[in-house]
């Protein structure tokens, strides 16, 4: 199996949501949603850095904007970032959803999707996600995929005001991923 970046990955299709590489004609969809109060309190980006970090994204990470398999509507975004050297290797992932679609076990059928991916295809044997300690909905989410608490970093993010809040540290080995929920 090659661990080389894969120049453009491939839709990942699930039974609610398809994850699609994300391109330009998905940031007018995701901007939006990222203005929303549900997903802007939570996410610290302007639409601004949000739009160049799609449109120049880091090369260890890997975006997908996540649609619904009917019309293909956009309703969210997750991405992977990935520690490609072997003595730490491991992947992140970060997502948001739709106000309007949260709550229906999209994000965690998303977050399953990308995580089957990163250990089946991309090799790895842990994976990691941070949410602020207040989100409580995420950390519920999180939680039905297997992702356990690792432990509290404080002060960890700067939000949009300008206050510091925690993030629980969170990690899933591969041998505890369910693939069906």
């Amino acid at each position: 199996m090659s661990l080389a970046r894969p120049d453009r990955p491939v839709e990942l299709v699930g039974r609610s949501v398809v994850l699609v590489p994300v391109g330009p004609e998905h940031l007018p969809a995701l901007v939006r949603i990222l203005a929303e109060e549900s997903v802007a309190r939570w996410w610290a980006d302007s639409s601004e850095r949000f739009r160049d970090g799609l449109l120049r994204p880091d090369p260890g990470e890997t975006g997908f904007a996540i649609v619904l398999p009917s019309d293909r509507a956009v309703v969210g975004f997750i991405q992977a970032s990935e520690e490609l050297e072997p003595d730490y290797r491991h992947a992140g992932i970060d997502l948001f959803v739709a106000t309007d679609h949260q709550g229906r076990g999209l994000g965690p059928e998303a977050i399953r999707l990308l995580a089957r991916w990163l250990i089946d295809v991309r090799g790895h044997h842990r994976l990691t996600i941070d949410p602020a300690t207040a989100n409580r909905r995420a950390i519920r989410a999180y939680e039905k995929v297997g992702f356990r608490p690792v432990g509290v970093m404080r002060r960890y993010e700067r939000a949009r005001d300008g206050s510091w809040h925690d993030g629980l540290l969170m990690d899933l080995l591969a041998s505890e991923l369910d693939a069906d929920p």
